[in-house]
């Protein structure tokens, strides 16, 4: 039995399973960013001991832990590189100290490699490869399933399409911006607040918001467009359009057979998302490699990071030779 971990900027889960696609246990808090770091390692702490009374396990049957978390990750080091969200993460061992925790070998991830990981073993992504997940959420991560195996690059992440350089054409002039600038949630929001600001065109939106801009979510903006607003069918198009780009190039570059999208954001479904962002994706894709790939919403839902972080527990701790000494390095 193993133990997975997500920790994000808003959600803290654990499980416990086999790594085969079942969960025997599952806790879920919420993340209070005021608390940072510490208040999360303390939730930890607490958690497992509630998480193993329900499962009715001990500790001593468990195996390895995998922690999936929400920012980049140096392999080396088995430290958390940076948080954007929450304080006190910044260059945490944090491989170690789960480790030192609970007395097991650990692995640590980014939380986008680990959920592809989670899609391509029992997910929407199942026998294929490459799969190329993309979490599209308050922020846009990905991650690059090879063979079952994520691929990690130099050893601090890879497949980071949140930022590559897309052009984005405004008023006559061109601006080059981070994907995660353009299409994530955080990003949709904005695009309708500044339409908003500029000349209320978005009517559907402001009645549900009653005029308060800061209130307004990419959550709005889709309703908006489901209720036929043209101008929140414009903020969305922006969006896609710049996603469809970045997809194209990661089609050039590693011809997955299957491109996973999950997070929040693409929970708009196939009207909103997916039947535009498949067409735009078309028109423009490297043609020897069209007829080769294909874009799917994720199926795993809000437990995609830990049927992944199960997942690479059992590949690294399976066949029982783990050892104490993993959890150091």
């Amino acid at each position: 039995m193993y133990l997975g971990i997500e920790i994000g900027g808003t959600k803290l889960q654990l499980a416990l399973g086999r790594g085969d696609g079942a969960l025997a246990a599952l806790w879920r808090g919420a993340v209070e960013p005021a608390r940072g770091a510490d208040g999360i390692r303390r939730q930890i702490v607490q958690a497992v001991p509630d998480l193993l009374q329900r499962a009715g396990l001990g500790r001593d049957e468990l195996r390895g832990v995998a922690v999936g978390f929400g920012g980049p990750v140096d392999d080396t080091t088995r430290t958390v590189i940076k948080s954007h969200q929450i304080a006190g993460w910044d260059n945490f061992p944090l491989a170690n100290w789960v480790g030192d925790l609970l007395g097991l070998p650990a692995v640590l991830g980014n939380d986008a490699d680990v959920a592809g990981l989670g899609e391509a073993t029992f997910g929407a992504g199942k026998g294929c490869s490459p799969v190329f997940y993309i979490t599209l959420g308050s922020g846009i991560g990905g991650g690059l399933i090879v063979d079952g195996k994520i691929y990690r690059g130099a050893g601090k992440g890879a497949a980071e399409i949140g930022h590559l350089r897309i052009g984005l054409v405004r008023e006559g002039q061109v601006r080059y911006l981070p994907l995660e600038q353009i299409a994530s949630g955080w990003a949709i929001q904005e695009w309708a607040r500044q339409e908003m600001a500029r000349s209320r065109a978005l009517h559907e939106l402001w009645r549900s918001v009653q005029g308060d801009t800061p209130a307004l979510t990419a959550e709005h903006v889709a309703r908006a467009a489901r209720a036929g607003q043209e101008s929140a069918w414009a903020v969305l198009y922006l969006a896609w359009d710049a996603l469809a780009e970045a997809i194209c190039h990661v089609i050039a570059l590693t011809a997955p057979r299957r491109i996973v999208i999950g997070g929040g954001v693409a929970l708009m479904g196939e009207d909103l998302l997916f039947g535009p962002l498949r067409k735009l994706v078309a028109e423009r894709v490297f043609k020897p490699f069209a007829a080769d790939y294909a874009i799917v919403p994720a199926a795993l839902g809000e437990e995609m990071v830990l049927h992944g972080a199960l997942a690479l527990a059992r590949q690294r701790f399976g066949d029982g030779t783990g050892a104490r000494s993993a959890s150091k390095g």
